[in-house]
């Protein structure tokens, strides 16, 4: 089958046609803005790309179109596909139908951590010998790749592994199927990471994100299992909406707790018993949580928690997680995903404890949906605080930074110029200093050109 999809170049949809690639259909697509990683990623995988939306592409003869939620009305290809009544469908639902109908899906929803947890259990099974599938919104150092197909398992090579771990997102499926994305993937073990408001350009507050995940709660068997994080009231409440599958806690002592802490990790609780002590470079009490999740989900399909722990002991995180980037003048600078204010927080809590008493200096570009409403605006201050100074980057915002920064006073600064933002840091640094620049896009390449500053000064 050929299949051409709509918006590839996302991490998602790249996902989708990776996964695709390796089911044996040929695949083309077609984004506004073609760019890497992802480009290069399936430019090598033999995917052929199309930069733009042009009715032309109808000349290809796909057999199907998987449309991404990039995608609006008013289209151009979109409205000739339309126009000619070709065959369309979106991305969910394609791995529903074609990938994970036969699978034991393991989902990990939440408004944070998806992608980290969803490669802490990727690991986990794979390094149990399981040979888990999984689609992941991010490139797990351990794989290297962001998808791929179920493999063979040590325990029986001759058959085709039955699990499949997939970052489930709440974000909408299509402009024509508005439900989260992680309705259709019908789990069988689903973590409940977390729960706050996200998404202010689709959901007008927390309680329509809470009735779109207990739509999932609802599609987990009676012999599935939920891993809930105990600390979230959201959670509650989207379960006091009616609970059909028994759910685990992590978080809290009446289940999955984090015990004594250590310079090197962490102790692993169940009900207050010991399960192991893990032993890790990661960072922030919100990963030693993540890593409780991933260990409890895992145990689900029959992975003792001894082996997951010593399996995390070698977990590498995801790229764009508190990544260095390299080193400069003495200055290291890190890049994170990181832009809700409460991700702003614990990423900023988590290099604290990592470095003490030297500064960070937080370089911040506000550019998810969210951010751009200003819906969080009154929030960032507090999720900066314990930063030395704060640079950030005013990219076509619809509201002034520089008045929602005010309570930081003179210790934050915002610019419209990149360059100029650039300068600023590199004249402010001093070695020893901790940059964390954090985004949920390129930013310019903004990583690049600081350590080159840096590196000139």
């Amino acid at each position: 089958m050929h299949i051409h999809i709509l918006g590839i170049c996302g991490t998602f949809m790249g996902g989708v046609a990776a996964l695709a690639r390796a089911a044996g259909h040929t695949v083309t697509g077609c984004d506004a803005g073609v760019y890497p990683p992802m480009s290069t990623q399936l430019e090598a995988l033999g995917i052929a790309l199309i930069e733009g939306w042009d009715a032309s592409q109808l000349s290809l003869g796909a057999d199907l179109y998987v449309v991404g939620n990039v995608v609006k009305r008013g289209n151009p290809l979109m409205e000739a596909i339309l126009d000619a009544g070709l065959p369309y469908t979106s991305g969910p639902e394609w791995l529903r139908d074609h990938i994970l109908a036969d699978k034991w899906v393991l989902a990990v929803a939440g408004t944070h951590g998806k992608t980290t947890t969803s490669g802490m259990l990727a690991w986990i099974l794979e390094d149990a010998g399981l040979a888990p599938g999984f689609l992941v919104g991010g490139v797990p150092e351990n794989f290297g790749i962001s998808a791929r197909l179920p493999g063979r398992p040590a325990q029986d090579p001759a058959s085709t592994s039955p699990f499949f771990v997939i970052e489930a997102d709440e974000y909408d499926t299509a402009f024509f199927d508005k439900r989260s994305k992680f309705v259709h993937y019908r789990p069988r073990t689903a973590i409940l990471n977390n729960l706050e408001f996200d998404h202010a350009d689709i959901f007008a507050d927390l309680a329509a994100i809470e009735t779109q995940f207990h739509h999932l709660v609802r599609t987990v068997p009676g012999n599935g299992r939920l891993i809930v994080n105990g600390r979230e009231a959201s959670l509650d409440r989207v379960l006091e909406r009616g609970c059909w599958t028994p759910a685990e806690r992590f978080g809290v002592d009446a289940g999955w707790a984090i015990g004594a802490v250590h310079a090197d990790g962490f102790d692993v609780l169940l009900d207050g018993e010991l399960q192991g002590r893990l032993v890790w470079s990661l960072l922030g009490e919100h990963n030693a949580l993540n890593a409780l999740a991933a260990i409890a989900a895992a145990r689900h399909v029959g992975v003792t928690p001894d082996v997951a722990i010593d399996a995390l002991s070698r977990f590498r995180n995801v790229k764009r997680r508190m990544e260095i980037k390299g080193e400069a003048g003495g200055v290291t600078v890190y890049d994170d995903f990181a832009h809700h204010p409460t991700a702003i927080a614990t990423t900023i809590a988590g290099l604290r404890h990592k470095v003490g008493k030297a500064r960070i200096l937080a370089v911040l570009e506000p550019r998810s949906n969210t951010m751009k409403l200003g819906t969080m605006k009154a929030a960032l201050p507090g999720s900066l605080a314990d930063a030395d100074a704060v640079f950030c980057y005013n990219a076509n915002l619809g509201w002034d930074p520089a008045e929602a920064l005010a309570p930081l006073g003179a210790k934050a600064r915002t610019f419209t110029d990149l360059d100029a933002l650039v300068r600023a840091v590199a004249l402010a640094a001093k070695p020893g200093d901790q940059v964390l620049v954090m985004s949920n896009g390129g930013f310019g390449g903004v990583h690049g050109k600081l350590l080159a500053a840096l590196g000139g000064v």
